[in-house]
């Protein structure tokens, strides 16, 4: 039966629509951009749903000045060009006053123009690269650490683990190439001889150019910087070639629980930074909140392997909402100006910015802790360094 569109339907269109208008209204949105799909999707979903738990506890907490959050997540399919259309369509069509993202080094430095441009602030819950707040970006608060701070801090492990010559493999994007220079300049700095710098394409599969290469170097360590998939593939391969070095994954960005599970044997004897150590919570700066993240996690059923990765979105919302809060009003200016005083009790440890750049143009950068497992026997456990 048709149905026509008369002056009252029309009224109760319109009616609904104004409804519909004001639910929106009641909550505060905010934008976050990931890989859900592409290289680095593995990832990506993790902080995803580390984000969603923070969305959650918070929203059931009573939200923030007196309205719920309303994450926006879109996917920026692990591609630069992708990651810029996603803050736009963040900005221009959803109006959220900041954002979370955007996992990669590549695609964080990808849209932080557009965050100057359109002047919303942006926390960073991954990307290493010291260019993101050194570049002059003062729309930009990291709460992750950079590869400079991550290689100071594995300094002193450089003699207590009787390294001397280091090979290296990284991802050939911002990402990698910042964490080979980072550590190379800091165990060069030490005494360590320097060997072959290797690189790889971000989606490549076969590496057996460059771990021949390596093998032939003859070096006792090798440090790898990429993402879980292609580490567990290196790992793989390594043993196949008979590699006999030490291996030490950086970037804090893999997770040693999924190493173990699609790696097998091959994972044992490797050693991985990471920035939350979900094995021994209690070692960490706030175990409360720690277990009550990890807690969540398990109950919702996501997988135990994403813990390392999933933490980064839950700690980045906190940071967000804990801005506007501090603007007291949801205002991209105001915000960016409060979470300069923010200070947030996250799985991260005790989250507050300090400023790096160009005078006048500051970034914010977070002062993490960096922690390093060694995978034996298929468990991952304490270094004893």
């Amino acid at each position: 039966m048709r149905k026509l569109i008369g002056p009252i339907a029309t009224a109760a269109i319109l009616a609904g629509s104004l409804a519909t208008g004001a639910v929106a209204q009641e909550t505060i949105k905010i934008g976050v951009t990931q890989p859900l799909t592409g290289a680095f999707a593995a990832s990506g979903n993790y902080v995803a749903q580390g984000a969603k738990i923070a969305e959650d506890e918070i929203n059931k907490a009573g939200g923030v000045l007196g309205k719920k959050i309303q994450l926006i997540i879109e996917d920026n399919k692990s591609n630069p060009t992708e990651a810029v259309s996603t803050v736009e369509k963040l900005i221009e069509k959803d109006k959220v006053p900041v954002l979370m993202g955007a996992w990669s080094s590549t695609l964080t430095l990808a849209v932080m123009p557009k965050l100057q441009e359109y002047r919303v602030p942006m926390v960073v819950e991954t990307s290493s690269s010291g260019k993101i707040t050194t570049s002059g970006n003062p729309y930009i608060f990291r709460i992750s650490p950079t590869s400079e701070m991550e290689a100071k801090a594995f300094q002193p492990l450089v003699a207590k683990m009787g390294i001397k010559k280091a090979d290296f493999l990284y991802t050939n994007n911002d990402f990698g190439i910042g964490s080979g220079a980072e550590y190379a300049k800091m165990l060069k700095a030490n005494g360590v001889k320097i060997g072959v710098m290797e690189t790889m394409d971000p989606k490549a599969t076969d590496f057996s150019a460059q771990l021949a290469k390596i093998k032939a170097a003859g070096g006792d360590t090798l440090f790898v910087t990429t993402a879980v998939e292609q580490l567990t593939l290196i790992l793989k391969q390594a043993k196949e070639q008979q590699l006999k070095v030490r291996i030490v994954s950086c970037g804090g960005s893999n997770s040693p629980d999924q190493l173990i599970e699609q790696a097998g044997a091959a994972a044992n004897g490797s050693y991985h930074t990471t920035f939350f150590p979900p094995w021994f919570p209690e070692v960490t700066k706030n175990p409360d909140v720690s277990k009550r993240y990890m807690a969540e996690w398990k109950k919702r059923g996501h997988n135990v392997g994403g813990l390392t990765e999933g933490y980064r979105g839950y700690d980045g919302i906190y940071v967000a909402v804990a801005g506007i809060k501090a603007a007291g009003k949801a205002d991209p200016e105001a915000i960016r100006k409060a979470l300069w005083g923010v200070h947030v009790k996250g799985v991260y440890g005790d989250i507050s910015f300090m400023k790096q750049g160009p005078a006048g143009k500051e970034s914010g950068q977070n002062v993490p802790t960096v922690y390093l497992v060694e995978i034996k026997d298929g468990k991952v456990v304490k270094t004893s360094f």
